[in-house]
């Protein structure tokens, strides 16, 4: 029978008190030799390896480019220099064929009906692409229609496609989930974003529906990010996953419109945006065709490529045939010519730090007097900025299947602002790994607390979520608010002004202001999570109500029964 968390290993004891006691976990190392590894995580170390990966000479590791080359190498020596091994037999690559496409930036999107016809710039009020493997693709005259969220959830007794057929159509939706606006806990889940609020799932719902296109409207606060983001994210070189049939079973067209093009089109529709949003919070609301056309012609140059996830692995001595993973994604998002002055991408916070994370884990794990029971995998994976590509390859074509997998543990964008009395748990609830750091938490003195931005839907932006979907407990801590030396009120304004200026910016460079104390002591907490997953032989799960429970249980059933 599969091990399970006992209430008493639930509370929020120090883990020091933990080996004391001994429940089940007689193999860990003792209080001194913690202490000792943990000595090995320095913020001088991590800012040597940080300036290194985010170095110009990355060219801001886009993958498939020059920079990718230099990147992986140098992710492969540092994870051999801390005592891997290869996590692929003898392969420290694991090989991502992917389809990369750049569009014509001169498209225009028009909308024409109800008059004089509009016309929309790329970039400016509107991002378009496709993901079909075609040089070309042409809307012409496609009905728009308003969804509303444009979502399908028959928990939530919500169908915003009901006795519709939008065939040949495009679809205008809005970001997020009903539940961010009404902030009923009973309408999705509330103010915290669930998958369906997400514009991957949007997208994903309209091909299923057989939709033509997408206009999908940015608004900053429920999107959780400015406009800004989405012309930087989205134009330029794009990656994507290869179907068998070549993506044809994608939207036609997809996209992302301002809200000031949003109104426009409204308006042109005789419609009240505000009210048409206000009708959309209604599990009744019934879609609103809107007497408009739209015509756009994608022109791409395609070209299948290759990337890779990168995999160092430290063996497990009388159970290495079960594993933990720590991930961090080494892409970013390359190169932009058309920009004046800096054109480099460099990605320094996000996510050299996240990478770097791993090397100093793996240190630490090394200096350790004795190997672990169970295996530990290292997997720095590619193009997490082009959705999460690198950990969906790794998901469907796992090294350890994910019965043998105990959990997955995520570091993306690491605390640069020092020291804080707290720290974060994105999805906090999810999973019993929340109090495995809560134990860890307790040796630093620090405090665990709920992410208090739920409604960004941060637990589906990276990485951790492509194993989530197959069944994996996931963990993913961000930046606490509660700086020791600032408080709460500086780092709230210190966040606010960082993603501001340099999320996804050219200025996402390593600074001498930098304080990478904090990080250190987070990779520290994360370690001792580990320590008590690797040495041990519980399994965690995940709570009753989450979407992946059942996943889980099913396949650990499946385990017990052999």
């Amino acid at each position: 029978m599969r091990a399970k968390v006992s209430t008493k290993a639930l509370l929020p004891v120090a883990l020091g008190l933990i080996l004391l006691a001994g429940a089940c976990q007689a193999g860990l190392p003792n209080e001194d030799a913690l202490t000792a590894a943990e000595e090995t995580i320095t913020a001088e170390d991590m800012a040597i390896r940080v300036q290194r990966l985010a170095d110009d000479e990355m060219q801001g590791r886009a993958p498939s480019s020059p920079g990718e080359t230099t990147a992986i190498n140098y992710i492969r020596d540092q994870f051999e220099a801390v005592a891997l091994v290869p996590g692929i037999g003898s392969n420290w690559f694991q090989q991502v064929p992917m389809v990369s496409y750049s569009v014509d930036p001169n498209m225009t999107l028009t909308i024409s009906g109800q008059g004089r016809a509009l016309r929309y710039s790329y970039g400016d009020d509107f991002v378009g692409w496709t993901t079909r493997v075609v040089d070309e693709v042409t809307l012409e005259a496609s009905e728009l229609i308003f969804v509303g969220y444009g979502t399908v959830a028959p928990e939530y007794g919500w169908n915003d496609y009901e006795g519709l057929d939008v065939t040949g159509k495009t679809v205008v939706m809005l970001v997020n989930d009903p539940g961010y606006v009404t902030e009923d806990p009973e309408i999705f889940n509330g103010r915290a974003m669930t998958y369906y609020g997400r514009w991957t799932y949007k997208y994903e719902e309209a091909a299923r529906q057989g939709a033509a296109g997408v206009l999908l409207v940015h608004e900053t606060e429920p999107a959780s990010y400015p406009w800004e983001v989405v012309r930087n994210s989205w134009t330029g070189p794009q990656f994507d996953m290869v179907s068998p049939d070549n993506n044809m079973s994608r939207v036609e067209f997809e996209s992302w419109i301002t809200v000031e093009t949003a109104r426009e089109i409204f308006a042109r529709a005789g419609l009240d945006f505000e009210e048409m949003k206000t009708q959309a919070l209604s599990p009744d609301f019934t879609a609103v065709p809107m007497g408009l056309q739209a015509a756009t012609t994608v022109r791409n140059s395609v070209s299948r490529t290759n990337s890779y996830n990168v995999l160092g692995l430290l063996p497990g001595s009388d159970r290495g045939d079960e594993a933990i993973i720590f991930m961090a994604h080494w892409d970013h998002l390359g190169m932009d010519p058309a920009l004046e002055g800096d054109q480099i991408y460099n990605g320094a916070r996000d996510n050299a730090t996240g990478v770097v994370a791993l090397f100093e884990l793996a240190e630490a794990f090394d200096a350790l007097p004795s190997p672990p029971s169970r295996s530990i995998l290292f997997m720095a994976v590619t193009a997490e900025e082009q959705g999460l590509l690198g950990s969906a390859h790794y998901a469907k074509y796992p090294i350890y299947p994910p019965e043998k997998t105990v959990a997955a543990i995520n570091f993306d964008a690491l605390n640069i602002a020092g020291p804080m009395r707290d720290i974060f748990v994105i999805g906090y609830g999810n999973s019993e790994l929340d109090q495995y750091l809560e134990r860890a938490a307790e040796s630093q003195g620090r405090v665990v607390k709920p992410d208090e931005r739920p409604e960004a839907g941060s637990y589906y932006r990276s990485d951790h979520f492509s194993l989530a979907k197959i069944g994996i407990p996931a963990l993913y801590t961000g930046t606490g608010n509660d700086h020791v030396e600032h408080g709460e009120e500086w780092t709230r304004t210190w966040k606010q002004e960082w993603y501001a200026n340099h999320y996804h910016k050219p200025s996402d460079e390593y600074s001498e202001e930098w304080n990478l104390d904090g990080a250190a002591d987070d990779i520290r907490l994360l370690f001792r999570v580990g320590v008590e997953l690797a040495y041990g032989s519980e399994w965690p799960n995940w709570s009753e109500g989450t979407e992946f429970k059942a996943i889980r249980d099913a396949m650990m059933a499946v385990v017990e029964e052999e």
